[in-house]
């Protein structure tokens, strides 16, 4: 019964084939066959830790099967049960000792599981065993340089330097660089002389990488870090060895200092702007941190624009260079003048145009930004990057729809939409950008739904790896899988996910906060012609894809449809029910808790946590998080803005013991979070007052600012006083920004003020270029004139 489940399962009558499965389970408990079907169906339901229970009930009655034993081993490793592998592989190396993959799996397993020595030990005995092996062998090849780092890693250097000489004049090491690169680490460990010579015959091999410089340099007890000038002397000497290289070159420019980084950075700028290389500014923007390097840059390319004046090609990149620079230090209307000639002087050139968007998103145009990029598009139209930038500008304008027509001149023309296309192919610029967007719009339920989508993708790449747990063992390719896993297990700590994971936690916070929010977005509103054609074409392709039911499904396809279940259907495409979860709070706390166990370095992210936590009414964990917030960056301005909250939810404890929500914490939570709260904030003065130093002491920084107004609205202060430290953001000497230039006015809207209007003006006159503090009915007029195509473009479309 359960067999005919199983093949059911691959003719794609799912339901009907589980079904069987579980009901063959409970006719037989016994059986091994029954278990390890069930644990199949469960495996490929990405139910793991079930399916490793299935597997390991098959093996109380057959405990020898290889078949249930090795997939037993793979499931345990992908759950990181690694004393449970050690076990899983001895048996299979007892069952089958013949065969040289379950030696080395086996010396895996003791890898992973922190027992180098073991590992080491099985991998001696696996060498014993050898006979004939053939020369060039690649596994055996492989299985060596895995011993040789076992030995490394362990602390026996000698004998990893003996083992891999010894194998390498052999030729029974195939990877000739693994060997250089790793006997020249081996001799700098051993603090051999002989490795200086290993490092500069790896730099003779490829003088272009900078690990090779770095180790060569520390082997010297030498630093790229600081400005040493026998680091500079070695560098020079690479140079004149190199003379095509670039990366001493680049090195270089790093350790000099003065006189010295002048001489050196003006033929490197040179030969750059010569060659008309786009990068240059990327590659140098580094150095920009030294303001006597920037000074320095920024005179030298000056003083080239003068001199290339009558060489056209480098001129135009000089210019190109300069825009970059002054748009990079914030002088946006010094960029657009320069890029604004350089356009005049070869209007064909999309390099161009794309940084002019780039100068007017970083000024506040986000339309004017869309606009200059996509007369980049329409100046090569098969190009699929200028196509991709372009939709990603119309998004950061707020225009999903013209984007996602954009993107679907390179989508699969049959896919249900181009966002689905993009979203199959994990894109997650895309999946971002249309987040964020969607945000800008007011449309919390789909930006929850794009960031849901990006969990999904780390979601599908962790249960990727399972694949290659046995593949790897099968060709040998151990070194790479073991990194592979150690990535694997940093995997959420990817930007992606970690912007996902706070953003989603936002939109959670702010239904919890206010329920209102679904009710609103609940409420139907007429779809627009482009909308409507949208769900039109998603329904067609839907009832396209419709599966036929279980009398008309073809039983003589060939075709196996696999045990994982097939793609559910989509019930929620605006994500209501999604915004509209009865648990919100759990579903942000499930998306934050892998961050919180990687132990992640970003501020944004514990700040997240305490959020979430506080209002779990988790107090440790709250105070906690704030606790490593500070640690990371003590004067944050966000930081600030959730002590205040922090107090003031205190000063409440305090008075409303008798409340049901918030208590006071009760004993033993009581006094280890007041011991907390003292590190947090060791001043014990009231919110008000800790707010208004706060705001005295970062007075010229706008983030500050902001933050000191945010806490005034959390503190229940008079509106006027909220308005007018909002308002001080326009005053000098404050430094102000785009982005807390928008959060300020997003805030004057939330506590519904008057003064709104008058405070967008303000906004507008100091920044000029920009366009996001324009009224709505401007900014439809200004939508309207991003896609129009250019004079450039026709200009281009009318040369024969």
């Amino acid at each position: 019964m359960c067999m005919k489940g199983l093949i059911l399962t691959h003719m794609g009558r799912r339901e009907e084939g589980i079904d069987l499965v579980k009901k063959g389970v409970r006719l037989d408990l016994t059986s091994h066959i029954c278990w390890h079907v069930f644990g199949l169906i469960q495996k490929g339901e990405k139910n793991y830790e079930e399916a490793l229970k299935s597997y390991t009930q098959a093996l109380r009655f057959d405990k020898d099967n290889l078949n249930i034993l090795r997939d037993a081993a793979h499931l345990q490793t992908q759950l990181r049960l690694y004393e449970n592998l050690v076990e899983t592989r001895w048996t299979l190396l007892r069952l089958r000792p013949n065969l040289r993959q379950n030696w080395v799996a086996l010396s895996v397993a003791h890898y992973l599981n922190g027992n180098h020595a073991e590992a080491r030990k099985v991998l001696e005995h696996y060498e014993k065993t050898l006979k004939n092996v053939p020369d060039k062998d690649v596994e055996h090849s492989e299985t060596l340089l895995y011993y040789v780092r076992l030995l490394e890693e362990s602390g026996d250097l000698e004998e990893a330097l003996r083992v891999l000489d010894t194998n390498s004049k052999a030729r029974a090491i195939v990877d000739k660089t693994a060997v250089f690169e790793a006997r020249a680490r081996l001799l700098t460990e051993l603090k051999s002389d002989e490795a200086k010579d290993a490092w500069t015959h790896l730099l003779e091999r490829n003088p272009e990488c900078y690990d090779y410089y770095r180790g060569y340099l520390n082997y010297l007890g030498l630093s790229l870090d600081g400005n040493s000038q026998e680091t500079l002397d070695r560098l020079e000497q690479f140079i004149e060895q190199f003379p095509r290289a670039t990366a001493p070159k680049r090195l270089a420019l790093s350790v000099s200092t003065g006189d010295k980084f002048a001489e050196l950075v003006e033929p490197y700028l040179v030969r750059g702007l010569e060659r008309g290389i786009p990068s240059l500014f990327a590659d140098l923007k580094s150095l920009y941190k030294d303001a006597s390097k920037k000074d320095a840059i920024e005179k030298i390319v000056n003083d080239l624009k003068e001199k290339y004046s009558d060489d056209p090609t480098t001129y135009l990149w000089t210019l190109y260079f300069l825009a970059q620079h002054h748009s990079y230090l914030g002088r946006h209307q010094q960029a657009m003048e320069l890029i604004n000639q350089a356009i005049d002087h070869t209007p064909t050139l999309p390099d161009l145009y794309l940084f002019k968007g780039r100068v007017l998103k970083r000024a506040g145009d986000d339309y004017g930004a869309a606009s200059a990029v996509n007369e980049a598009r329409l100046l090569d139209g098969q190009d699929r990057f200028l196509n991709t930038k372009t939709g990603k500008y119309l998004l950061r304008a707020g225009m999903v729809e013209e984007a996602s027509s954009i993107f679907g001149l390179f989508t699969k023309k049959d896919a249900a939409s181009p966002g689905a296309d993009l979203e199959d192919m994990q894109s997650l610029l895309y999946l971002t950008e249309e987040a964020l967007a969607h945000e800008q719009n007011g449309k919390p339920n789909l930006a929850l739904k794009k960031w849901t989508a990006i969990k999904k993708v780390f979601d599908e790449i962790e249960d990727d790896q399972y694949d290659f747990h046995g593949y790897n063992l099968r060709k040998f390719t151990i070194n790479i899988y073991t990194k592979m896993l150690e990535w694997e297990d940093q995997l959420r700590s990817h930007p992606a996910y970690i912007k996902a994971a706070v953003s989603a936690s936002r939109i959670y916070v702010s239904v919890h906060d206010d329920p209102s929010i679904v009710q609103s977005l609940s409420k139907v509103a007429p779809l627009t012609d482009a909308e409507k054609k949208a769900k039109k074409k998603a329904k067609k392709a839907a009832a396209a894809t419709k599966p036929a039911d279980d009398k008309k499904a073809p039983q003589s396809s060939n075709e196996d449809k696999g045990l994982e279940p097939p793609a559910a259907k989509d019930d929620d495409p605006d994500g209501l029910k999604l915004l509209g979860a009865s648990d919100p709070l759990e579903q942000a706390h499930k998306l934050l808790h892998p961050l919180v166990s990687l132990g992640t370095e970003r501020v944004d992210v514990w700040l997240a946590v305490y959020d979430v936590e506080i209002r779990r009414k988790k107090l440790l964990q709250a105070v906690s998080a704030l606790l490593r917030a500070q640690k990371l960056h003590p004067g944050h301005p966000e930081l600030h803005l959730r002590i205040v909250d922090l107090k003031a939810r205190v000063t409440i404890w305090s008075i409303l013991l008798a409340s049901k929500f918030p208590q006071a914490p009760p004993p033993p939570v009581g006094p280890a979070f007041t011991e907390a709260l003292g590190k947090l904030e060791p001043g014990n003065i009231d919110a008000a007052t800790f707010n208004s130093q706060f705001l005295q002491k970062h007075s010229s920084d706008g983030e500050c600012v902001l933050a000191a107004a945010k806490a005034l609205k959390v503190l229940d202060a008079p509106l006027d006083e909220i308005e007018n430290a909002v308002f001080g953001l326009v005053k000098e000497p404050v430094i102000l920004g785009i982005q807390t230039a928008k959060s300020a006015l997003k805030l004057l809207a939330d506590i519904k003020s008057s003064k709104e209007g008058e405070f967008r003006t303000a906004l507008d006159t100091k920044f000029e270029l920009s366009t996001v503090f324009k009224p709505s009915n401007e900014k439809q007029e200004l939508k309207k004139s991003v896609l129009a195509k250019p004079e450039a473009a026709e200009k281009v479309e009318a040369t024969p």
